[in-house]
């Protein structure tokens, strides 16, 4: 098998994030050619839906790193990042 589910322990965040980000597109390439069986067409959603939500988790995981830096510093108030929610609510 070549493809690197499983990182190394040692490994970055973002290193990580990249990756997943880099095999998401892949796969997406390989989706939009249209070309492919249908259960190789199944099991590269599945992969994508996977990776996108991996994503989804590391970007949060960083969010909550970048606000409790902007705390720590004492000099700064942390604003949420919350691209999703309206503040006009």
């Amino acid at each position: 098998m070549g493809l690197m589910a499983d990182q190394p322990a040692g490994q970055e965040p973002v290193a990580s994030f990249e990756n997943s980000l880099d095999e998401l597109e892949k796969v997406v390439k390989q989706l939009e050619g249209g070309d492919l069986p249908l259960e190789r067409s199944l099991e590269l959603f599945e992969r994508g839906m996977a990776l996108s939500d991996l994503c989804r988790k590391q970007l949060e995981a960083a969010e909550t790193r970048v606000e409790m830096l902007i705390r720590k510093d004492g000099k700064i108030v942390a604003e949420p990042f919350r691209p999703d929610k309206s503040e006009n609510a």
